[in-house]
């Protein structure tokens, strides 16, 4: 089964008021409103773009060691898939699909990062749960999405309904009190800092395959070969 295809089976089930959310069902208008006006704003079309180049970031994992872009293309080309947090489920099993494909990533020489704007307890945990083994990085108030052009607030009936019946304060949970996330997205910067691949979502519940990456890191060591 493919992640997409384990992501819609969650859906259907979530959107159903299945086990273990048993969400109410109108809770789904504004959440489904909320996406719609994300993909209409367009933004996900001006984010970075492949062959621009990819901006530049120090970041800290939840251990406090700072893992930098520079240092990591000097040992090959570099996967960053951005996330909103470990309360999202759609990003557990996209860091899950990621664990599994790690080997076949490592095979073309490619490290892996992933960030999201939460807390380092909460990658902690993230890392923990979804029996991760690559850094996940904390992006404070979500400066490095943004400079992807991936950062995006939440519109305030949104905000509502994640803070007062979801009960997820992202204020608390980011200690940023902005209340925005970045578009879940996936990059393969080439190690002359030029982005190979790009995929942009607006729509969360969306997210490619790991085995998209496989032809691109690929090619680019046939490349460095």
């Amino acid at each position: 089964m493919s992640l997409q295809d384990k992501l819609d089976a969650f859906r259907t089930n979530f959107e159903a008021g299945g086990a273990p959310y048993n969400a109410p069902a109108w809770i789904h208008e504004p959440m489904h409103r909320a996406t719609d006006e994300l993909i209409a704003s367009g933004q996900a079309d001006r984010a970075a773009q492949a062959g621009d180049k990819a901006p530049a970031f120090t970041l800290k994992d939840a251990d406090g060691n700072a893992h930098s872009s520079a240092a990591l293309l000097a040992q090959g080309p570099l996967v960053v898939t951005f996330y909103r947090g470990i309360w999202c489920p759609y990003c557990n099993m996209d860091l899950q699909a990621l664990e599994a494909s790690l080997p076949a990533l490592q095979k073309y020489g490619a490290k892996l990062v992933a960030i999201s704007p939460q807390a380092p307890v909460s990658s902690r945990r993230s890392a923990r749960e979804n029996k991760v083994n690559f850094p996940i990085l904390s992006d404070p108030h979500n400066e490095v999405a943004d400079a992807f052009g991936l950062r995006f607030k939440l519109p305030d009936y949104l905000i509502e309904l994640y803070r007062d019946v979801f009960k997820n304060d992202l204020s608390v949970v980011n200690g940023d009190p902005s209340w925005t996330l970045p578009m879940p997205a996936r990059f393969v910067i080439s190690q002359d800092g030029i982005i190979a691949y790009r995929e942009v979502n607006p729509d969360y519940t969306r997210r490619p395959d790991p085995e998209e990456l496989l032809p691109v890191l690929k090619q680019l060591a046939s490349v460095a070969a």
